[in-house]
């Protein structure tokens, strides 16, 4: 969140097999593969050799003529893991090639089939037999991870094969950018998987409104960038901004409708985009408070609490509760982003003190040790509680956790950090320390404030690219590599303190490397190969 400092994998739902994807442009992709070790691929452990029974690509035909030079390494954003070169003409979409689906698979690689053909002008097909000139796409069993995919061009045709449809639609995102260019996808077998399973982009449509269209826009570029997700910020103080049937008089103008939302949602699902819905409690209320003033925090002398509700007052629960009820059902996705930052009360020096009310209410739900932290843990738990039915992952900001206390967080609560400036400052080792999953927002890097306020400056590509990894959670220093596996993944978030200090347009220039530099960085955590002029080019070239 940003509020008085700076703010800071898996999709919602199958596919019906007649939805759309239409997705156009913004391929890209990064160069330097290097080798990744992986168990098992799709498609075999060589590449996709093997029997034809088991999935595994068709066999080369004749050795290549030897006046073929070795392929050279597809150049991709974010790059693959690994490319196996061989000498060959590679392969070119032309006017007779087809995207070919099997039969037992086209319930779930429909949409995948017909949005590449669309992308390269071919045709699609469905059960016919992959030819020369085709691109074939296949599911196969094995343990690859469901977005591990691999990519074969030989004998004048494609096969991209993985154990799950994302994968298969990674393969395809890296086809569509190795044929950009010359239009030739160079001979040779991928294989490739992310490192991170959270890649995601947070958007702020409270503070500022963005239009469907300009939404939509940017779930395309994400998917071709390989992201799963996009967070939507779209309650806070200045604004409340999707449509509600259960407290319309909490809704601003403009805003978006829940027919617009749920085009967003469908287009994100098609393209493997979990939607990441956060309506933040108990802080950042200031549009519902002002359709209901009575529910506002106020401390001992009478000064109101911008933004914030009196978690003593169950009229206050009642609100919230109902909201993310009803917006439950319009997010399908896996996930739900509980907020919890920057609750006034607790940016005190002496909670107790200043909210009294806020002290009884600790003491009386949980014993006469506990504090106004412990009523805000409660809150956030009993919030969890409401969402937690609905088969959804939960999330809240780190400074929404408080160390000591009488209540503890949920265990399952991912933390998502994005900054060490609160009050009573946590440093990311003691979540990992305490077993916790997190999810990096690190503000320093990942956090795009419009109009640059309390010291923020636009973040930038180069800086992402040469700088962090998702070990970088606070300020510029990585922990440990051993809280790898800890750290779920990465999400950059635009935030509209400032909202009008750029337009719509401004913002998606203003992102635009930053989103390609951190698309790479969650892809392979490793140092990249490909320098950060040449990366830019790359980019520039791919769109």
């Amino acid at each position: 969140m940003t509020g008085q400092h700076g703010r800071r994998a898996d999709r919602g739902g199958r596919r019906s097999r007649g939805s759309r994807a239409a997705i156009v442009g913004g391929a890209v992709a990064a160069g330097g593969a290097v080798v990744l070790a992986v168990t098992l691929w799709p498609g075999g452990s060589e590449g996709g050799g093997g029997d034809r029974a088991d999935n595994s690509p068709p066999p080369r035909s004749a050795e290549p003529s030897p006046t073929y030079p070795m392929s050279k390494a597809p150049q991709t954003i974010p790059a693959v893991a690994e490319h196996k070169a061989a000498r060959g003409p590679g392969w070119k979409p032309g006017p007779e090639g087809q995207v070919v689906v099997a039969e037992k698979d086209a319930d779930e690689l429909a949409d995948e089939g017909r949005l590449l053909a669309g992308e390269l002008e071919l045709k699609y097909a469905e059960g016919a037999k992959a030819g020369p000139g085709d691109v074939e796409l296949a599911l196969n069993s094995g343990d690859a991870g469901a977005e591990a995919y691999t990519l074969d061009v030989g004998d004048k045709r494609v096969r991209i094969s993985a154990t799950d449809d994302a994968g298969v639609f990674y393969g395809t995102r890296t086809l569509k950018q190795m044929t950009r260019g010359d239009g030739t996808a160079p001979e040779g077998v991928v294989r490739d998987e992310p490192a991170k399973a959270q890649r995601g982009f947070m958007l702020d449509i409270a503070r500022k409104h963005f239009t469907a269209e300009w939404i939509e826009e940017r779930v395309r570029e994400l998917a071709d960038l390989k992201y799963n997700q996009l967070g939507l910020h779209f309650s806070d103080d200045q604004a409340f901004r999707i449509e509600s049937d259960e407290h319309p008089e909490v809704v601003s103008d403009p805003h978006l409708t829940k027919a617009e939302v749920r085009r967003i949602v469908k287009l994100a699902q098609a393209l493997h985009i979990t939607v990441v819905p956060e309506i933040d409690s108990p802080g950042h209320l200031g549009a519902v408070i002002r359709a209901h003033p009575d529910l506002q925090l106020v401390d001992a002398r009478g000064v109101p609490a911008r933004g914030a509700v009196d978690i003593s007052k169950p009229a206050a629960a009642k609100i919230v509760d109902e909201l993310l009820k009803e917006y439950a059902e319009l997010f399908p996705g896996a996930y739900w982003h509980l907020g919890a930052d920057e609750y006034q009360a607790l940016m005190r020096t002496n909670p107790e003190a200043s909210y009294p009310q806020l002290a009884r209410a600790a003491q009386q739900e949980y014993g006469g040790a506990a504090k106004v932290q412990d009523l805000a843990t409660g809150w956030l738990n009993d919030r969890a509680d409401t969402v937690r039915p609905t088969g959804k992952k939960l999330k809240a900001w780190n400074d929404g956790f408080f160390r000591g206390g009488t209540v503890q967080a949920a265990k399952d609560i991912e933390v998502e950090y994005w900054t060490g400036k609160e009050i009573g400052a946590r440093e990311p080792v003691e979540y990992l320390d305490a077993g916790r999953k997190m999810v990096n927002l690190n503000d320093e890097y990942l956090y795009y404030v419009l109009g640059e306020p309390n010291e923020f400056t636009y973040p930038t590509g180069e800086r992402i690219y040469k700088e962090w990894t998702p070990l970088v959670l606070r300020k510029t220093q990585p922990v440990a590599a051993k809280y790898d596996d800890q750290i779920l993944g990465a999400r950059f978030a635009v935030w509209c303190d400032l909202s009008e200090s750029q337009t719509q347009d401004q913002v998606a220039d203003g992102i635009r490397m930053p989103l390609r530099a951190m698309a790479q960085k969650v892809w392979d955590e490793r140092k990249p190969a490909m320098s950060w002029p040449d990366f830019q080019n790359l980019a520039k070239q791919l769109g």
